[in-house]
């Protein structure tokens, strides 16, 4: 089964928390803290896989999360970093998010793409020591990992894609001139998933695609074709195969025009190709059928090859041309990712630190707000200074303000998740 878009949610893991230890050895006396650093939490990490060309596998696992890093322990101990999960994908994987479109990473090389990082550790009760404060009983948390909903789109690489209607000989020209079996037969949409076959010459070899049939519409979603449009955008050749002999009752002209018109709708650059013209099905055409697609095709400033894929006649000469064209045209086209822009990176930034104030009795609030929960589970309630430092977190984000504007009163009681105090001004 051929799968080339497909939606996946990846958790990179959250970091490991900082330790509240206090070094204890026989003789030694106010050893002073010794609470050792979180480790970093797994990243998700997305690399090529060249023995597959589909996404199918993610149409069955579809949710993808990295461990936590280990807390951090006594003597100092930074806590053990999570491994990255490693989501392997057909070379050419566009990554995207889900809900905004926005592209990620392109995966077409050989280096892995980290796309949501793990969390950092946090630090231990070490780092928090002081002339004046010797014995902090307090860590921080760790951070917490990326999420994201990514949308996988795969866009085939191929040197040369092979198009044009269906069942004008597309896939019997990969299986004569490549190692590659397409299913070859005599009736429309044969080909339900594009092929890519190496074809090997003397000095040098390249891919060639066998993209499933374009019928008029198609870029507007009609017959098979539509889905696999994107498949062409990477190729840096077009082979525009015709059935110059009409042998279903087509006009070889309104063929090749239909053909390109739908390119040019589905993305005006790719209606820019380079392009080579075949007649192919020579061996059941007259000589005036051929003349006059040529003169059709070579008025466009077209290169025009006649072959017939069955008997292999001018199949080399077409091969040679490729071979001849191809060093002279841009390498396969690879997408930059889409960065942020100030206001958008802004607003992700504030929607980090969003929190609701919701009035639940007449002294009784309710704040929500996601970000303070590994604060909250850090936090020593029996500690001044960790009760000190939750309250300039809570003054310093806003709440506190908030609170104020929603008519706290003094002794009102204020709960955030499991912790409850009573408001002090």
């Amino acid at each position: 089964m051929f799968v080339d878009i497909v939606k996946i949610l990846v958790r990179a893991g959250n970091g490991g928390d900082g330790a509240v230890s206090f070094h204890r050895e026989k003789y030694v006396q106010a050893g002073g803290p010794d609470g050792g650093d979180g480790g970093k939490g797994g990243d998700i990490v997305f690399a090529v896989a060249d023995n597959t060309s589909t996404l199918v596998d993610f149409r069955y696992k579809k949710k993808f999360a990295a461990e936590n890093g280990q807390n951090g322990g006594t003597k100092r101990c930074t806590g053990k970093s999570a491994p990255d999960v490693v989501i392997k994908v057909p070379r050419g994987t566009l990554v995207k998010e889900a809900d905004s479109g926005r592209l990620l990473a392109d995966v077409s090389g050989d280096e892995p793409v980290v796309i949501c990082k793990g969390g950092g550790g946090g630090r231990g009760n070490a780092h928090f020591a002081t002339s004046t404060r010797q014995a902090p009983r307090f860590s921080k948390p760790g951070f917490p990992g990326e999420e994201q909903r990514l949308l996988l789109e795969l866009k085939l690489l191929a040197d040369v894609g092979l198009v044009g209607f269906p069942n004008v000989g597309k896939s019997s020209l990969v299986s004569v001139v490549s190692a590659a079996k397409p299913q070859i037969a005599n009736y429309h949409f044969t080909t339900l998933t594009p092929v890519l076959g190496v074809v090997k010459t003397e000095e040098s070899s390249y891919v060639m695609a066998d993209i499933p049939g374009l019928v008029e519409g198609a870029s507007d979603g009609v017959g098979l074709g539509h889905a696999f449009l994107r498949h062409v955008e990477r190729c840096r050749l077009i082979v525009h195969i015709v059935d110059v002999s009409g042998s279903e009752g087509r006009c070889p002209r309104e063929d090749f025009a239909k053909i390109n018109t739908e390119l040019a709708r589905f993305s005006r650059e790719l209606s820019e190709r380079p392009q080579i013209v075949v007649a192919n099905k020579s061996d059941i055409a007259t000589d005036e059928q051929i003349e006059d697609f040529r003169e059709f095709v070579q008025g466009q400033g077209l290169d025009f090859f006649v072959i017939s894929a069955a008997t292999k006649k001018g199949v080399q000469d077409l091969l040679n041309r490729i071979e001849e064209t191809l060093p002279k045209l841009p390498p396969v086209k690879s997408y930059e990712p889409e960065p942020l822009s100030f206001a958008e990176l802004e607003e992700r930034e504030a929607a980090k630190h969003a929190f609701k104030i919701q009035k639940a009795e007449a002294d009784y609030y309710i704040v929500d707000a996601p970000f303070l929960a590994p604060i909250i589970r850090a936090a020593n309630m029996d500690d001044y200074e960790s009760l000190q430092y939750l309250q300039r977190v809570l003054r310093s984000s806003g709440i506190i303000d908030a609170l104020e504007e929603a008519g706290v009163q003094e002794d009102d009681t204020v709960a955030i998740f499991d912790f409850e105090f009573s408001y002090v001004r």
